[in-house]
């Protein structure tokens, strides 16, 4: 794994420990050698994850849609910056620099780009691995209403298992690397096919 995706949020939130975490995210990333692919961003913990990769010699790629490159948004320390014409598009380069996502805290915007790559695993159109950054406690309900989703039969424990979660990201990541995905097509019935 040499390229991974960070999902995150604009803002950085109440607590320091988001923008400590997601600094120190951006560092561990460099010192592993491996590329940051982000929305583009200075801002929030996008602006964060970004800088602590820079600042410890990493190589980052920002991907950002026309409408959001002002000069108050887009960050142009980055090492190569993409402008593309929508969101769909955004999303689709940003997968495509990548061989990994990892989500740390954010709002509407991180979850949109998670549950797509997550429905783009369970569709079969790709196998990396998609990890959750539960920093502080932050996604336990997002994770409560995926085993509850689990368990109302809207999900297969296959499909469920996408996820990786860990509250640290060194830990995280280290599962990412060693992740296997599984055979996504078990889950569905011979009449589905």
């Amino acid at each position: 794994m040499n390229s991974i995706t960070v999902f995150c949020g604009a803002s950085e939130g109440n607590n320091p420990i988001y923008r400590q975490t997601g600094y120190e995210t951006g560092k561990l990333l460099a010192e592993k050698k491996i590329r940051v692919v982000f929305g583009g961003g200075k801002i929030g913990i996008m602006g964060v994850v970004a800088d602590g990769a820079l600042d410890n010699g990493g190589e980052v790629i920002g991907v950002i849609p026309k409408f959001l490159r002002t000069k108050e948004v887009t960050h142009y320390g980055v090492t190569q910056l993409h402008v593309v014409n929508s969101m769909h598009e955004r999303k689709m380069l940003m997968h495509q620099l990548s061989n990994g996502i990892m989500a740390l805290p954010g709002g509407y915007g991180t979850l949109d780009e998670l549950f797509e790559i997550l429905t783009w695993a369970q569709l079969g159109m790709h196998d990396y691995p998609i990890g959750l950054l539960n920093v502080n406690g932050y996604f336990n309900h997002l994770i409560a209403l995926v085993d509850h989703m689990c368990a109302e039969g809207f999900l297969s424990e296959t499909v469920r298992n996408l996820i990786l979660v860990d509250d640290q990201a060194e830990q995280l990541l280290y599962r990412m690397q060693h992740y296997v995905a599984p055979d996504i097509y078990k889950w569905i019935t011979e009449d589905e096919v």
